[in-house]
């Protein structure tokens, strides 16, 4: 473990609420191959090992905690549950909460294009953390971590039905985005006035990012947004 890590290691494990025996495995959580390729007399490792072994760890995790708390849900549900759980969004969420941008160790070009704010870095680096808390504590010890930051917000999802609300989800993401709401445009009716069918196209800016059918507006709009998320990678 070098220096530049080991002045911070205590406030991070106090952030994430685990205590490592081995730190360096937190260490190598944090590191990205930028910073070991450039620094390599400080650092040989990176956390791209972490990440793939935590993103399994997560999905077992989530999987197994679903499976026991929701046996009234179906196959189906369940997996648009852990989609929303394990998605780039919702990691990228909680390793904002917990700072892990100001700890990540990045080469010189990831931190001149904003590496620390990156979304796909700051869900890697979460997964990658996962990965060090089963190598370090084994699976209960992870499944503690996890559930910490994801039950609650699993519950949410679940208590507020947003789990099917995919316009509040899209809008969510694109005001967070990209600092501006999505707009809905009703682009065709058809059939008589008893069984009319509406088509709406949802856009960020000029361009669109989705459209979808229902027999009315607020379906179609739901079904466009849906098609945004997945645009997105957000479902």
């Amino acid at each position: 473990m070098h220096a530049l890590f080991s002045e911070n290691i205590s406030t991070l494990e106090t952030s994430i609420g685990y205590t490592f025996k081995d730190k360096s495995l937190l260490c190598e959580a944090i590191t990205h191959k930028s910073f070991a390729n450039e620094n390599p007399e400080i650092s040989s490792s990176f956390n791209e090992r972490l990440e793939f072994l935590g993103d399994a760890v997560l999905g077992l995790i989530i999987s197994d905690y679903l499976f026991c708390s929701y046996p009234e849900y179906s196959e189906a549900q369940l997996s648009k549950i852990k989609a929303y759980a394990v998605q780039e969004n919702t990691l990228k969420e909680i390793a904002k909460e917990l700072d892990f941008g100001a700890y990540l160790l990045l080469g010189k070009g990831e931190e001149v294009t904003g590496g620390r704010e990156k979304p796909s870095l700051l869900a890697n680096v979460f997964e990658a953390v996962i990965g060090a808390v089963y190598l370090d504590g084994g699976l209960k010890e992870a499944e503690i971590f996890v559930l910490n930051f994801l039950k609650d917000r699993i519950k949410k999802l679940i208590s507020e039905n947003l789990l099917f609300d995919f316009k509040t989800r899209f809008q969510e993401i694109v005001q967070e985005s990209y600092g501006i709401l999505p707009r809905y445009v009703v682009h065709k009716e058809t059939g008589p006035d008893h069984m009319k069918t509406f088509e709406v196209k949802v856009f960020i800016g000029d361009e669109l990012y989705g459209a979808g059918k229902g027999k009315s507006k607020k379906d179609a709009a739901q079904r466009a947004a849906e098609e945004g998320l997945k645009k997105l990678g957000s479902i």
